[in-house]
């Protein structure tokens, strides 16, 4: 595209950073850190987009960004992710750096009518069906071993590719998520979000397995550590990447036969210029999430415990992530009512 003569060039990690430090004195820190956080996922596009000025933006690359992220989160997360988008890109066509109006030209997605429900997760029999599948056939594969964490633990896509081998304790049969800015592995919720999860002999048996399987790249980054999720590439995977293994490692033709009565032939999840999230079964690390958590509270495990575990509020989780109905609700409690 030909960039505007009026505009001055600028990479999108500046680009952030100064419109953070501008809204700093005028937010409250949670403010701050909800569109620190938003922003993040921005230049996780931008970085796999090859776009390194924000000079270049149009309005069609802001639709491609749109649909991009809209498979990955709830309708209500991605309109309140693309508001703090829309804010800076405001601020950006102040300073001359994209062009004016171009705010305007990213479009939200209309909610649907009770989107701000748990709509989509992972039904506990399908995820048990999909482990079953993965121990018998590719047992300590990546997506194995990436699918079982996710499942046992509920782990959000930014503490997976945070983990490190030398978090795996065998003497605990735990993990240790640790928030590491400066080594460019931050959690959602800073320092809170550090915590050790136990996940029990059988599963620590499969990400052990995996870590010493022959076909896992061996990899120490920049920073001199040995990331547990690795790519083909020998690198530390994006956000972006886990999305795309778990929508693989979920896809129903995988394991089982097509519940949509498709062949591969015309299917555009399986066929030529295929993409898996077209599937109307695919599920995303959030949708694992969600459906970890419901599985937790259903097997009668303290919502407490679950907000610990999973590092979400109690406000947050039975608003957005308990995904139980009501019957299913009624079943926990009866435990605990006399006879």
């Amino acid at each position: 595209m030909t960039v505007s003569e009026d505009l001055q060039p600028l990479t999108p990690s500046e680009g952030v950073d100064m419109f953070l430090e501008h809204r700093k004195p005028s937010v409250r820190e949670s403010s701050m850190q909800n569109a620190r956080h938003r922003l993040s996922v921005f230049l996780e596009w931008c970085e796999e987009a090859e776009i390194d000025n924000l000079n270049d933006l149009t309005g069609r690359e802001l639709s491609l960004f749109v649909s991009w992220r809209r498979g990955d989160v709830a309708p209500i997360t991605l309109q309140k992710q693309l508001s703090s988008v829309r804010m800076a890109l405001r601020w950006w066509a102040d300073i001359e750096a994209v062009e004016d109006g171009l705010a305007e030209k990213l479009h939200a997605p209309e909610l649907p009518d009770g989107a701000e429900s748990r709509e989509v997760f992972l039904e506990a029999d399908r995820a048990k069906q999909a482990l079953r599948y993965f121990d018998r056939h590719h047992y300590a594969s990546r997506d194995h071993a990436l699918l079982a964490l996710i499942w046992r633990t509920g782990m959000r896509r930014g503490a997976v590719r945070a983990l490190d081998v030398g978090d795996l304790d065998e003497d605990e049969q735990a993990i240790r998520v640790e928030h590491r800015p400066d080594t460019e592995t931050p959690l959602k919720n800073g320092d809170s979000g550090s915590r050790w999860v136990y996940l029990g002999p059988r599963w620590f048996q499969v990400l052990d397995d995996y870590v010493t399987n022959p076909d896992r790249k061996t990899v120490v980054d920049e920073h001199g550590r040995r990331p547990l999720f690795t790519t083909r590439q020998g690198t530390r995977p994006t956000g972006h990447s886990i999305y795309k293994w778990i929508i693989r490692a979920l896809h129903p033709c995988t394991y089982a036969e097509c519940p949509h009565d498709r062949t591969p032939s015309d299917c555009e999840a399986r066929g030529g210029n295929s993409s898996p999230s077209r599937c109307p079964s695919a599920r995303s690390p959030h949708a694992v999430r969600r459906g970890a958590i419901t599985n937790h509270l259903n097997e009668e495990t303290a919502p407490e415990t679950v907000s610990e575990r999973m590092d979400v509020s109690l406000e947050v989780l039975y608003e957005h992530y308990d995904a139980r109905t009501e019957r299913e609700k009624m079943t926990v409690r009866r435990q605990d009512v006399p006879e």
